[in-house]
This record gives C-alpha cells, sequence and structure tokens, in this order.
C-alpha cells in the first residue's frame, strides 16, 4: 500500500437481510465515489442476504472484502473511518456512541418503517446522513464530515428519580 492512509469504509445490515444496501455498495458508481473521497478499503457484513459483493473492482485501488455474520461488530467500527450501516438502532447507537461518521441507508421494503423515523431525526440534528440504497452514491459526494454534530446520549437519571419518587421508592 505505500505511504497511503488505510481509511476503510464499514457496512453493516446486523443480522437482517439487506440485500439492496449491499447491491448499492457493491455498484461501481458508489465504490467509485468512495475513491474520490479518499477511503482505500470496504468491508461488507451482509447479514442473512443472498447477494454476495464482488472482490473485483474497475478500479483495483479500492480493496473489497465481506463476511456474513461476527459476534460483535465494535472493533469493525472502530477500525472505520465512515461505517454505512441499515437503520437498526443498535448500529446506529453503538456507532454515534464511538463518534464514527456515518451514513444511515433505510430499508425502504421493511413494512412498518419506524426505522427511518429514527435515521431522519439523527439526520435533521446533524449527526449521521441519511440515505436509499438508490441515493447512497450522491450522499457519499456530497457528504460534509465537518458539518456531523456529536451525538450525546442524554441522561437517564433524573427520569428514573422521578418515577422512583412516584412509586414511593427510595431517592439516592
Amino acid at each position: 500500500m505505500g505511504d497511503r492512509e488505510r481509511r476503510m469504509v464499514f457496512v453493516t445490515v446486523g443480522t437482517t437481510c439487506f440485500d439492496a444496501l449491499v447491491k448499492a455498495v457493491d455498484s461501481e458508481q458508489v465504490k467509485e465515489a468512495l475513491l474520490q473521497k479518499g477511503y482505500t478499503h470496504l468491508l461488507i457484513q451482509m447479514g442473512r442476504g443472498t447477494y454476495v459483493p464482488s472482490k473485483f473492482t474497475e478500479n483495483s485501488t479500492l480493496q473489497v472484502d465481506y463476511f456474513t455474520f461476527s459476534p460483535s461488530i465494535a472493533d469493525y467500527i472502530r477500525e472505520a473511518s465512515l461505517v454505512i450501516s441499515h437503520a437498526g438502532s443498535g448500529s446506529i447507537f453503538e456507532t454515534l456512541r464511538l463518534s464514527k461518521p456515518l451514513i444511515v441507508v433505510v430499508n425502504e421494503d421493511l413494512m412498518d418503517n419506524h426505522q427511518s423515523e429514527l435515521a431522519e431525526e439523527l439526520d435533521e440534528r446533524k449527526h449521521l446522513f441519511c440515505a436509499r440504497p438508490q441515493t447512497l452514491q450522491e450522499t457519499i459526494l456530497a457528504m460534509d464530515l465537518t458539518a456531523l454534530q456529536p451525538y450525546v446520549p442524554g441522561d437517564a437519571k433524573p427520569i428514573v428519580t422521578l418515577i422512583n419518587r412516584y412509586l414511593g421508592f427510595p431517592v439516592d
């Protein structure tokens, strides 16, 4: 690899089947967009999907690999320069907690798509970028990582204290 810095994009679909996302990141257009943004490696966690991405790219400078499942994806997220994820709250908040830039891709095939509400709200608050499989390339090309705001989790202690008081439990 020479003197070029390793910049990995980690893609996760969690335990679901989200072939539309895997196909999107496997497209030459998305791979080219990632190269234009300076990324060198693409690692895809494809879950229960049946679509198998190609390790070959027309422009062979992007290193591509994939796997189905891992006991924990935290190490992959830590190593990543960018995470592209399905809209599952676990993946979203784990990535935000690790302060990694995040593109959340909404699965429009889900019937009750409550996940899109979370992704769109966090996008409005500038904690992440929200995309659809068909808009992923545009999102990558347009993203400005300096515009992202750190996600600060809320403090649940005041709510717990209030509930404990209401129920008559001792309050620390």
